[in-house]
């Protein structure tokens, strides 16, 4: 059942928020366009060079500030029910006196957007010439890393429109096919599974395999070759799906590579069941590499085990050495090991997982078994 908005971006949001700008010794946030807007307004916006500009204040009324031909698609999102002020400009206005106006008095700090763009970093320095600017995630950061039953139910329902989409590969990978021909099939089923994006498909067969962020070619997938397949996409609600399996096509696999499967799917799910609260992210991150490494293929892993995800493809946390910080209930991220051999193939098994008040829950379900089609 799809979660409800109301439920995925409540009120009390922007009262928390105010609450953490305060006690991070910050008198506001000022979001442009991107997840940490969305994850406080529920507002999807579009970024362009017309100023859309979220004035959150330690204490006072939230402010959103949009061009006049948006303030439809503002409106008719859940900002409003946040309780945020909305105010537009014409084309041709200078918006920036909008936010002055919508700030109470001398400012010390503000917190910005982590990727907002620099002519409106450089914009707000001239307008706040007494305000320190500072990221916004350092307020944000520890909001966004725990996520809310709806949060979760959000990426549960993500993981199971991605798990659809592999359940049905055998009806596009085959050999003869290139890598492109397949990914685009792939990206059809991904839309048709629920999905309002595609945020990436990688198909990656025999060799290029051996590189994690392959992408596609218009190289042909050869007999007994092994193909690695990662794919996600962001839902209506805002929240993504990412999910990778490897698979044979039509035909046996290398011997080599079947041994080396078989080690990567033990480390992965010892890694999976690391996951409990208080063990720690870099903790996860060596059960999975252990064992790889044990079996001789630890250079072969290279890079960390996994990442958070939510609105962002790729958030906090990050499960990879020297990552101390424990896990709580409510984090939600990757457990992705990969083997790389370089020239002749490779695998990654991935599952998005959530840190439950007693294990681990993982939101993909379908088979980590070697998959010959």
């Amino acid at each position: 059942m799809r979660v409800g908005i109301d439920e995925l971006y409540p009120p009390q949001r922007l009262v928390a928020a105010q609450r953490a700008i305060a006690a991070a010794g910050l008198d506001a946030l000022l979001l442009s366009p991107g997840s940490d807007l969305r994850y406080l307004t529920g507002y999807d916006a579009h970024a362009g060079e017309r100023l859309t500009l979220l004035v959150l204040p330690a204490e006072g009324e939230p402010t959103l500030i949009v061009p006049t031909l948006e303030r439809p698609a503002a409106e008719a999102s859940p900002a409003p029910a946040t309780g945020v002020r909305i105010v537009d400009h014409t084309d041709g206005s200078d918006p920036y006196p909008l936010v002055t106006a919508a700030l109470d008095g001398a400012l010390d700090a503000v917190g910005l957007a982590d990727r907002m763009w620099a002519e409106q970093v450089l914009a707000l320095r001239a307008v706040l010439p007494g305000a320190r600017q500072r990221l916004a995630s350092e307020v944000l950061r520890e909001l966004r890393i725990v996520k809310s039953p709806a949060e979760i139910a959000a990426l549960a329902e993500a993981g199971a429109a991605i798990d659809a989409v592999h359940e049905r590969m055998g009806e596009w990978l085959r050999p003869g096919r290139t890598e492109v021909e397949v990914a685009a099939d792939i990206a059809a089923a991904i839309r048709a599974a629920g999905h309002v994006t595609v945020d990436f498909v990688i198909v990656a067969a025999g060799p290029n395999g051996a590189s994690p962020h392959h992408g596609t070619s218009d190289r042909p997938i050869g007999v007994g070759e092994p193909v690695v397949v990662d794919i996600g996409g962001t839902m209506p609600s805002g929240y993504r799906s990412d999910c990778t399996r490897t698979y044979v096509a039509g035909g046996p696999a290398p011997a080599e590579f079947v041994d080396y499967y078989a080690v990567l799917r033990d480390a992965q799910h010892a890694a999976v069941a690391a996951v409990r609260p208080g063990v720690t992210a870099e903790a996860v991150d060596a059960a999975a590499r252990e064992p790889i490494a044990a079996a001789g293929y630890g250079a072969a892993f290279l890079h960390r085990t996994g990442h958070g995800i939510g609105l962002d493809g790729h958030e906090e946390p990050y499960v990879v050495a020297g990552n101390d910080r424990p896990l709580v209930a409510g984090m939600a991220f990757s457990v992705e090991p990969g083997i790389y051999l370089a020239g002749r193939h490779g695998a990654r098994i991935e599952d998005i997982v959530v840190c439950t008040t007693d294990g681990v829950r993982r939101l993909n379900t379908t088979t980590t078994e070697l998959i010959e089609l």
